[in-house]
């Protein structure tokens, strides 16, 4: 099994708390360019499939193709070749995360951060001899990706940032009805089939869900997939996802880590879906925008899962980046924060008051009023499942039939 142990390749206290610390992964393709590819929030390496296919163009990993390798560089050199020309190919990396898949589980929430699953990555890119590689995270991922590129700017070749936030209270699903029974029916799943029947309506967009292939919908042709998937990888233990959510919620871009970033010099896609209602779309033009000049703002109309539901024109975005990446192209040939152009516009809307400008005022404050309320909706949804789980863990007292004494 191919395991990056932690500790191997970390030093002093990081060492000692990540001893024992395992990590999965896989790797595809082969070529001079190298893609390290980061999860999100209780998903596996695999996740990644459409985005590996589209770049090395196979979903096999290079471990079971090891023999078959071996079998084409000796047929190529009876042909006379040999059989090993990468040039101008690319290599995948992904992984599972602490806390899910084939990964350690850690059992205490403080082993689970942002920042130390950032350095996970980079011991793993240490234990595959990589030195630089091209970083794409989603969501959760997106965060840690963005945790790694301001830790080791020097070995980070380009960044792509999927349905991404700032996390904390930014990573709260929209405010309605819908999204509150999502999260209900998510902390409520316990079974393959009622994790994949909520995963869909928080993955895709509702319109995707409803179009017909074939005789059957997206809908239920997904379904019979995703409850074949979890069966195959098992339910998130409660350690791993109460590790993940916390890393979410703790997780924050200071500005000094920030400018770190941007002073690096590689680009940056943030590609996000139009219509996701986990990662709210107007936090991800905030970041892109606090990473301008190098940043790129892709929308695409797609849910949460923007990756699988338009898979053509994330790849294409994800290969553009590479290209522009190698060729050196300047930033302010690669941004469209501020401008117009085919990909999309980002509008930096700035407060001002002077003038009189109630319009301003009143956007300014419902702004903040929104902040507000998604904070205490957090806290109620947070108190809602522990108080659940407080109840679940009392057990009634068994009581057996009255003794009678005789005198």
């Amino acid at each position: 099994m191919p395991f990056c142990y932690v500790a191997s390749y970390q030093s002093g206290e990081d060492g000692v708390v990540d001893n024992g610390i395992k990590i999965f992964y896989r790797t595809y393709g082969h070529g001079p360019i190298k893609v390290l590819m980061i999860i999100g929030l209780a998903g596996t390496h695999d996740s990644w499939l459409p985005q590996i296919e589209g770049l090395t163009g196979t979903v096999i990993p290079n471990v079971d193709q090891l023999m078959a390798a071996v079998d084409h560089r000796d047929a190529a050199a009876e042909l006379g070749g040999d059989g090993d020309d990468e040039s101008g190919g690319v290599e995948v990396c992904a992984f599972d995360n602490r806390g899910m898949g084939r990964s350690s589980v850690p059992t205490k929430k403080s082993d689970y951060a942002t920042t130390i699953m950032a350095k996970d990555a980079v011991a793993l890119m240490d234990h595959l001899g990589w030195r630089k590689a091209h970083v794409f995270g989603h969501s959760m991922g997106a965060m840690i990706s963005c945790k790694l590129a301001a830790m080791v700017p020097e070995r980070v070749l380009s960044l792509a940032l999927l349905n991404v936030t700032g996390g904390g209270y930014q990573c709260l699903p929209k405010l309605d009805r819908k999204t509150l029974s999502i999260a209900i029916r998510f902390l409520r799943a316990k079974t393959p089939e009622q994790r994949a029947a909520v995963d869909l309506d928080t993955h895709y967009s509702k319109e995707y869900l409803e179009e017909y292939v074939g005789p059957n919908t997206r809908r239920a042709i997904l379904y019979q997939q995703y409850v074949r998937g979890i069966s195959a990888s098992g339910m998130q233990s409660n350690c791993g996802f109460d590790g993940q959510i916390n890393a979410c919620w703790m997780h924050k871009m200071s500005r000094k880590e920030l400018e770190l970033i941007c002073s690096a010099g590689f680009l940056i896609s943030v590609i996000h879906g139009r219509h996701d209602i986990i990662a709210q779309l107007y936090y991800a033009r905030k970041l892109a925008e606090k990473l301008n000049p190098v940043a790129r703002m892709v929308e695409l109309h797609g849910g949460h899962l923007v990756s699988h539901e338009r898979t053509e024109e994330v790849n294409q975005a994800l290969v553009e980046l590479i290209q522009a990446s190698e060729k050196k192209m300047n930033p302010y040939d690669w941004t469209n924060i501020h401008k117009k152009n085919s990909g999309s516009a980002v509008i930096s809307f700035k407060p001002n008051f002077e003038g009189g400008s109630k319009l301003s005022f009143m956007i300014y404050i419902l702004e903040k009023l929104h902040v507000f309320v998604l904070y205490f909706f957090s806290l109620f949804v947070l108190a809602f499942e522990y108080l659940r789980r407080g109840l679940k863990s009392l057990k009634p007292v068994k009581v057996g039939p009255a003794l009678t004494c005789s005198i």
